[in-house]
């Protein structure tokens, strides 16, 4: 049995969607799940405030009887609670299993930093609103359970990490912010007008400069600006990538979608290659 913990370290999740989620599983055999009452909790834009968030956390990750935390939402907010939290964990936090993507990535940051789990992302909870999202859900199951069939096809043996673009950016040279030397990296992003991808670009290919390599996943729901920016999304990434010496390896199937693949931080949920 893989007993898993859900909290949300930024946005709530609503009861429609755990009750979805929970539907679901009731296919799957072998696995528990268990809705942290935060996920639920409203404090202004927060699922519950800075300490009901953080004290959450800590507690599905402290706990031994779960094998994995999982992130219900993205959404502002885990940065707020991140650096705390990593200093409160214990031992039984090392055997865990962590998923999320989009700003619960400060957090999957902070716990690679410090050397706690197995960091991921990919899939949340809160996924199975969108088209599809059943997909998601049950690859982000899998890979909970110790599979491997939703992982990033690129995975090769080098160590990797995945971010948001603008999560990404705004780590950098942060205390949040891990060292990433001989890293694959790899970035998606929402709803942000291609110069502001660019922009983001402009920064982070200055606080990589010993990646392995950088690969770009989806850019979606580009908002249309009031004059074309005269460059595809790969273009943007491979002309920041080449002013900085970064080697551009192509795409990744990484995204704010339900086919968003899971990519864990490291070398611990390589694929061997055929």
């Amino acid at each position: 049995m893989t007993r898993i913990a859900i909290c949300a370290p930024g946005k709530r999740l609503d009861r429609e969607d755990a009750d979805a989620v929970q539907q679901l599983v009731t296919g799957e055999a072998g696995i528990d799940l268990q809705f942290h009452p935060q996920c639920f909790a409203r404090h202004g834009h927060f699922a519950g405030s800075d300490e009901e968030r953080l004290a959450a956390f800590v507690e599905c990750a402290n706990d031994a009887s779960f094998d994995a935390v999982w992130f219900a939402n993205g959404g502002y907010g885990s940065n707020r609670i991140a650096a705390d939290a990593v200093r409160q964990l214990g031992a039984a936090a090392n055997a865990k299993r962590f998923l999320g993507y989009s700003d619960t990535g400060y957090l999957l940051a902070a716990l690679y930093k410090a050397g706690i789990g197995q960091p991921a992302h990919g899939p949340m909870a809160g996924d199975i609103r969108r088209e599809y999202g059943s997909g998601a859900i049950r690859r982000a199951l899998d890979w909970m359970a110790g599979g491997d069939e939703g992982l990033e096809p690129s995975l090769d043996g080098a160590p990797a990490a995945a971010f948001n673009l603008m999560t990404l950016a705004m780590l950098c040279g942060t205390q949040l912010q891990p060292d990433l030397s001989g890293h694959v990296v790899m970035v998606e992003e929402v709803s942000e007008h291609l110069y502001a991808v660019d922009r983001l670009f402009f920064h982070i290919t200055q606080h990589l400069p010993d990646i392995a390599g950088l690969r770009l996943g989806r850019i979606s729901d580009v908002p249309e600006n009031d004059r074309p920016f005269g460059a595809s999304d790969v273009e943007i990434a491979e002309s920041w990538c080449a002013k900085a010496g970064i080697a551009f390896l192509g795409r990744a199937d990484i995204g704010h979608d339900a086919a968003n693949r899971i990519v864990p931080f490291g070398v611990a949920g390589r694929r061997q290659r055929q």
